[in-house]
């Protein structure tokens, strides 16, 4: 039993490990992103208007959680999701957030 316990506990912080490297607005839009497909770096980089260097390091953050993986393709970095199940949640918040955003607007009138 304390096994299973101990676990749960490691699989718990594995999941938070994940949620928390979702949990930036430019790794969340690199994920969406990567929903589309593999890219490279530079791709990326274009995409969130950081530098590579800023891009890199939330890549790496995303990498070191699991959420995407890499592989070299002559000179290029290319980035894809290594857990697009994630993406399935996606909707669901975006309506709760919507549904919140139209029950804020009631209140206001």
């Amino acid at each position: 039993m304390q096994t299973q316990g101990m676990h749960s506990r490691q699989l718990a912080l594995a999941k938070a490990e994940i949620f928390k490297a979702l949990g930036h607005p430019t790794r969340l839009i690199m994920v969406e992103a990567l929903a589309d497909g593999p890219r490279c770096v530079s791709e990326l980089v274009e995409l969130v208007s950081t530098t590579q260097a800023t891009t890199s390091r939330h890549l790496d953050v995303l990498l070191k959680a699991g959420v995407v993986r890499r592989r070299k393709e002559g000179v290029n970095m290319i980035y894809e999701l290594a857990l697009p199940c994630l993406l399935r949640a996606m909707p669901c918040v975006s309506e709760a957030l919507l549904r919140r955003v139209a029950s804020q607007a009631e209140l206001l009138k």
